[in-house]
Order: C-alpha cells, then structure tokens, then sequence
C-alpha cells in the first residue's frame, strides 16, 4: 500500500476505534485518542486546552471535525518543519 493511502486508512481506523457506535468522538473519547496515540507533548497539551474542543460545537467531534484538526495539525507542522510558521500542535481553522 502507498504511504498515503496508509495515512487516509490509519486515520480512519484510528477514529472508528476510538469514536462510540454513534460515530462521534464525545470529551473523553478524544483525550484517551490523545493519551494514547500522540507522543508529542506540545501537541498532546495544545489539543487538551482548548483546540479540538472548538472543532466540537455540539460537544462531540464528527468525522469531518476531526479530519479538519488533524489537517490543520499537519500544516502547522509543515510550517515549522520549513521555517515557515507557527509551532507543531496548534490546531487553528488559520
């Protein structure tokens, strides 16, 4: 398998593992994902404070709210990996 197509599948496998029969991620689904699944501890702070709880409007996180985060997390990432912006883990709608 391509390594893309190996991203786009752990990410869906990862959100369906940890996401209710309902297909949302409540609170405490998210931060045993975080606890778990990100080693990073800049990262790993800056969703537990407030990030991802902005994505949420309704108090749980969709498929396509989570999607958004984890894209923006990517950026951010490129951004300071090139030198070009702010530091990994800022999950912002920027």
């Amino acid at each position: 398998m391509s390594r893309l197509q190996e991203i786009i599948k752990n990410m869906v496998e990862l959100y369906v593992e940890y996401s209710d029969a309902d297909g949302k991620l409540s609170k405490e689904e998210l931060m045993t994902m975080v606890d778990k699944e990100i080693e990073c501890a800049e990262m790993k702070d800056k969703i537990k404070a407030k990030r991802f709880e902005k994505q949420a409007r309704d108090g749980e996180i969709d498929f396509r709210e989570f999607s958004r985060c984890v894209i923006s997390l990517a950026n951010n990432c490129y951004h300071k990996k090139t030198g070009k912006g702010k530091d990994c883990g800022d999950c912002s709608d920027e």
